[in-house]
């Protein structure tokens, strides 16, 4: 535990925190509109702007709509187990944290080095995603071409090593992107929030009027076959191919967790915390269930696999072709917002794992005036900047997902652990029926895990590998007891 010089202080929660001498505390400025922004600013983006598309071009048809609603189904059971977790232990830390609590340090560090690859390639995806959008809108609307050979990865990649040379030097933009967005998040959370509300206003009102408007023109004919026959090859199309596709879209759901991860700079965590995570969870599998619907309606399935599908799919009809425009702001507005919650979560995350003395104290250092872990956003910021500038999207967002549905499978294990080892732990949010939804969170979390591809798995292994070795390198050895508590009731209370 902290020294005898370590000092209790207060928070408006009534939670007590425990700060070394000469710690600076997060500040906490976020209250339950902002956390639900946070969500939303996560979740609605990527998945719609881009994922959608590659995955009904190469999985499942317009039956990505199902897989849509499978893979939100399996969100939900986790988030309720998550908004658990949450209101019982509210600093950084996330899914990282809970771990600690439930399954003790090891399990930590693993489940924690794989949410650092899910937020790391995270936002390196999206900011590949904006880059399409953004390259588009610049050279319809504004007459301005970025150079070919600065706006897309230099390599493409087939199975697990099989790296080609696209001829280009990096994807300039994406990189651009995550570079101003660091420098936002080091300014000051609160300031961040506030930008972060504000895009997702736009994108929100953006994403509305596409459905609103689409749905009309949707083409029958593009939705038959509603689920395209398989290949002959597993995950291509069929019911496989809807199942793996549901994997590979799973990413678009991180959001939630990102909420989670801000859980230390929540005004009142304890009330407000399960509203950021199941509100905007449940607001935006609705509107990603319907613009899948319309995305595949507006245009063939089989045209959509490129880096701006739904400007793509609008301009296919000339009645919708108005919205382009639109779709490319709303794309570039929405995209930077996902980009700047992504790369919040990453430093957070790095930051818990610091503080309990696991990985490297500077990313625990938090800037005297702007009380934020400065260093720690600046460098995770430059590791996404060097991913999104040389790997191409397809890559970086099944790595995303692997990574999330892992620490969800453990998430949902440890709230069970945790009933019996602490029952009279005080839970403000309790998750309904936990001994069938926490169960029904780990199966199906397993379950699209199984069908992602092999190259997949093989690079979660490298990466694990690289993890164990900064562990047992470093983290076992200077991994400290941590500095929170989960309160407990008198037992007759329960």
């Amino acid at each position: 535990m902290a020294g005898p010089a370590a000092k209790y202080i207060e928070t408006r929660a009534g939670e007590p925190v425990i700060l070394e001498p000469g710690e600076i505390e997060l500040r906490r400025a976020l209250g339950p509109f902002h956390l639900i922004a946070l969500g939303i600013g996560a979740i609605i983006g990527a998945g719609i702007f881009v994922i959608t598309g590659h995955a009904a071009a190469s999985y499942a048809g317009p039956g990505v709509i199902i897989s849509f609603a499978i893979a939100g189904t399996g969100c939900l059971f986790a988030g309720l187990c998550y908004a658990e977790y949450a209101a019982m232990i509210p600093v950084a830390g996330s899914a990282y944290t809970y771990t600690y609590a439930t399954l003790g340090r090891f399990m930590a560090w693993f489940i924690g080095w794989n949410l650092v690859l899910e937020y790391l390639a995270a936002a390196s995806t999206v900011a590949v995603g904006w880059s399409g959008y953004f390259n588009d809108f610049m050279a319809k609307q504004l007459g301005v071409t970025i150079p070919a050979k600065f706006a897309s990865a230099p390599f493409v990649v087939h199975g697990f090593h099989d790296f080609v040379a696209t001829g280009t030097f990096f994807n300039l933009p994406a990189v651009a992107l995550i570079a101003l967005v660091s420098i936002l998040l080091v300014v000051g959370v609160h300031l961040s929030a506030n930008f972060n509300n504000l895009m997702v206003a736009i994108k929100l009102t953006i994403v509305v009027i596409v459905i609103a408007v689409g749905l009309p023109y949707v083409v029958p004919a593009n939705h038959t076959p509603f689920i395209p026959a398989n290949t002959g090859t597993f995950g291509q199309f069929g019911w496989t191919g809807i199942f793996r596709a549901t994997g590979v879209i799973f990413f678009a759901y991180i959001g939630f967790d990102a909420v989670s991860v801000a859980a230390q700079e929540a005004r009142n965590p304890q009330r407000d915390m399960p509203i950021g995570i199941l509100g905007s969870l449940l607001l935006c599998t609705v509107l990603y269930m319907l613009m899948s619907y319309v995305l595949t309606g507006l245009a063939s399935y089989t045209t959509l696999n490129v880096a701006h599908p739904v400007s793509m799919a609008v301009e296919s009809l000339p009645a919708t072709a108005w919205l382009a425009k639109f779709v490319n702001v709303g794309a570039i507005v929405g995209l930077a917002s996902v980009v700047l919650v992504l790369l919040l979560g990453q430093s957070r995350i790095f930051y818990a794992m610091s503080r309990d003395g696991m990985f490297f104290k500077l990313f625990s250092d938090v800037h005297p005036k702007f009380r934020t872990p400065w260093l720690g956003t600046l460098i995770t910021g430059s590791f996404a900047a060097v991913l999104a500038g040389i790997l191409p999207l397809d890559i970086l967002g099944e790595l995303v997902s692997i990574g999330t549905l892992l620490a969800f499978v453990i998430v949902c294990l440890g709230v069970m652990i945790l009933r019996r080892k602490r029952p009279n732990a005080v839970r403000p949010f309790r998750a309904p029926a936990v001994w069938i939804v926490a169960p029904l969170g780990m199966a199906m979390c397993t379950f699209m895990m199984i069908f992602l591809p092999l190259d997949t798995w093989l690079r979660l292994a490298g990466w694990t590998v690289i993890g164990l070795i900064i562990y047992f390198a470093y983290g076992a050895r200077h991994a400290k007891e941590p500095r929170w508590h989960i309160a407990e009731r008198p037992a007759a209370a329960e």
